[in-house]
Formats: C-alpha cells, sequence, structure tokens
C-alpha cells in the first residue's frame, strides 16, 4: 500500500507508516476517505458503540458482584470493532478474537444469547462449556471465540479458501490483537492467503498492550501493517478510534477480496482502556499517566461531537439512548440469572453424530446418580 496526505491506495507487497483518518479535529470530515454515509447510518452506529460501552461496563459490575465469572471488555475500541464489522457484507464471514461481542451484535447475534452466554446458563449456545465472553452464532456468520492466542486467524484463512475453491462471493474478516502477531499462526494465514489470494481481512487491533507486554516489546517493526510486506500482502494503517476511516479502509478491503485480489491487513491504531480483562490489573504495569492522552480520541465522543455539529444530535437524545439502554441491559440480566443451567445430559452431547455405547453407558450413570446439593 502507498500513502501520501490525500491518497491511499492499496498495493501489492507494500505498506505505509500513515494512518488514514476522516474525523477531523473539528468534528468535519475529510472528503478523500469519507464512506459517505448518511446520518440516519452514523446515528444507528453510534447507538450502538454506546449499547456496547454501556454493557461493557454493566458486566464489569457484575463480575465484581459476583454474578459472573468473567469478562473481557472493548472499552476505547468500539470504533475499531464495530466501523469494520459494519463494512462487511451480509454474506460475509467473521471470526472473532474476544473482545468483539459488539461486532457480533451488530450482525444480529441475538442480545439476550449473549447474556446467557454470560452466565453460561440452558440458553446458552455452547451450553455453559466455556467461559463467559467466548461466543459464537452461525446465524450472524460469527465465528467461535477459542481463548488460544491467533488460532482465529487460520481458521478464518482456511474457510476464505474453501470459498474460494467454490466460487462463493464472501470474504473473512479475522480480528486479532499486536500480541497476536507474535504467534504461528499469523504467519502461517498471512502466507497461505498471500500464496492463494484467498479473499481475507486480516485486522489487527493495535491497542497498545498484549496483556502487560507493551507494543515496543512485541515487535522491532516501524509498524504491524508492514508485516504483510514479506508475504505479498499489503497493508494499510487506519485511526482505529475514527469509525468513519475504519469503514472507508475495510470497505477497500472488502472490495480487492471480492475482485479476486487477495487479502488486506489492517492495523487500527487504538488503545485499550481498561484491563485485559476482569482478572486484570492494569496499574500493576501501566501508569494512569498514559491513558490520559487518549481521553481525548475517545471513538464515541468523536463521532457524537460529529453528529452534534450536523445537528443530528443532542443531550435530550442522549439521555432518552441511555435509559433505554439501561432498561434493555437489566431485562437481559434478569432473564439471564432467572434462566437454569444446562442440562447434565448435554455435556454428551455435539460430540458424536451417534452416541458410543460407553458414553451412553457413562450418561446413564451420571444420571442415575447422587446430586451436589444445590449450594454445593
Amino acid at each position: 500500500m502507498t500513502t501520501t496526505a490525500s491518497t491511499t491506495t492499496f498495493e501489492s507487497g507494500r505498506a505505509s507508516s500513515g494512518v488514514v483518518r476522516v474525523l477531523r479535529e473539528d468534528s468535519s470530515l475529510d472528503p478523500e476517505h469519507d464512506p459517505k454515509l448518511a446520518a440516519d447510518e452514523i446515528v444507528a452506529l453510534y447507538r450502538h458503540m454506546v449499547l456496547t460501552r454501556i454493557t461493557d461496563e454493566r458486566l464489569v459490575t457484575l463480575q465484581r458482584q459476583g454474578r459472573i465469572g468473567f469478562h473481557i471488555g472493548s472499552l476505547g475500541e468500539e470504533a475499531a470493532i464495530i466501523g469494520s464489522a459494519y463494512a462487511m457484507r451480509k454474506q460475509d464471514w467473521v471470526f472473532p478474537c474476544y473482545r468483539e461481542f459488539g461486532a457480533g451484535l451488530l450482525r444480529g447475534f441475538p442480545f439476550q444469547r449473549y447474556f446467557d452466554n454470560m452466565y453460561g446458563n440452558q440458553n446458552d449456545a455452547v451450553k455453559g462449556r466455556q467461559m463467559p465472553d467466548h461466543y459464537t452464532c452461525r446465524e450472524a456468520k460469527f465465528g467461535s471465540v477459542s481463548s488460544p492466542i491467533g488460532t482465529q486467524i487460520t481458521q478464518a484463512t482456511g474457510f476464505a479458501w474453501a470459498a474460494k475453491i467454490r466460487r462463493e462471493d464472501l470474504a473473512c474478516l479475522v480480528y486479532f490483537g499486536d500480541g497476536s502477531t507474535s504467534s504461528n499462526e499469523f504467519h502461517n494465514g498471512l502466507n497461505f492467503a498471500g500464496v492463494f489470494a484467498a479473499p481475507v481481512v486480516f485486522f489487527c487491533r493495535n491497542n497498545g498492550w498484549a496483556i502487560s507486554v507493551p507494543v515496543e516489546r512485541q515487535t522491532a517493526s516501524r509498524t504491524f501493517a508492514e508485516k504483510g510486506v514479506a508475504y505479498g500482502v499489503p497493508g494499510v494503517r487506519v485511526d482505529g478510534n475514527d469509525l468513519l476511516a475504519v469503514i472507508a479502509v475495510t470497505r477497500k478491503a472488502v472490495e480487492r477480496a471480492a475482485a479476486g485480489q487477495g487479502p488486506t491487513l489492517i492495523e487500527a491504531i487504538t488503545y485499550r482502556m481498561s484491563g485485559h480483562s476482569t482478572s486484570d490489573d492494569p496499574t500493576r504495569y501501566r501508569k494512569q499517566t498514559e491513558l490520559e492522552p487518549w481521553v481525548s480520541r475517545d471513538p464515541l465522543e468523536r463521532v457524537r461531537a460529529h453528529l452534534e455539529k450536523g445537528g443530528h444530535w443532542d443531550a435530550t437524545q442522549e439521555e432518552a439512548l441511555r435509559t433505554e439502554l439501561d432498561k434493555k441491559i437489566k431485562d437481559a440480566v434478569a432473564i439471564a440469572e432467572s434462566t437454569p443451567g444446562p442440562a447434565l445430559e448435554t455435556m454428551f452431547e455435539d460430540v458424536f453424530k451417534s452416541l458410543p455405547w460407553f458414553l451412553k453407558e457413562q450418561k446413564d450413570e451420571l444420571l442415575a446418580g447422587p446430586r451436589a446439593p444445590a449450594a454445593h
């Protein structure tokens, strides 16, 4: 990719240190990269960003209260996640890392089912077998979260390659953090996609940290985008806190993929404003002052300022939205907490098409055996 101050093009095997932006300091738009969304589209995306932010905050509270066991959020990264998901077409597939619940909800992952996953109840799609925030939704063309770093990268590449072989018009968007660029899967995925021109959008959320490891200890290269050069994969850097810039860059990558021109590596520059997860204490390795430069770059505030400048949003609408979302979340929590856990026999399901005799024997013994006390 070659970038100048005013133009952005994708070229195989090139990366740029320039950063694509659309939202200016005065909340106006750079016409060169403006994806030209209608005002009501931006309003809808802003509403979804607020939903994602408030849900994040509520889930942290629920974890601290001992009502759920774990949460891994996206505080400060909403524009990168929601903007890229919005740029994908309906037929495309998304392979998440683990911070992308906002992308799943945007693509049709039912809100109640997300909360069911957080509680691992009987309505959880993965039947309580995974820890919270390890969700999936086939209807939304949204793959399954798995904890090991980078595994989704090769899965997305293989899925995209299979689609190309079958002549299906679809692309895959795969999310990963800066830490995943040190994994085997990152290099295998980019190399394979580059060689076979698989229609993959590799989306690196460079949020500054891989748990407690800062970017400068993760790589010696100038950028993450330029890592695609060795594999013949064009790279582009984008302001990950600029919703409209993320949409513009991701759309361009999807157009390349759909045209048979292969993969693109996007580096979205953002910042993780919270801990890695609710199990992490960032004050152990990060000074509070390091957050300060990013407060003014809050992705929600930047979109809101743009909408207010155009007369499409105001304080009354903001208050009404937050009241609406507060009720939505409370209702979802109430349903999730009142729903029983998965039935014992479900632990034998989804492994074999026909249950082998020895598992049937174990299942019968389990169901006939003594139960632990309810308070256990």
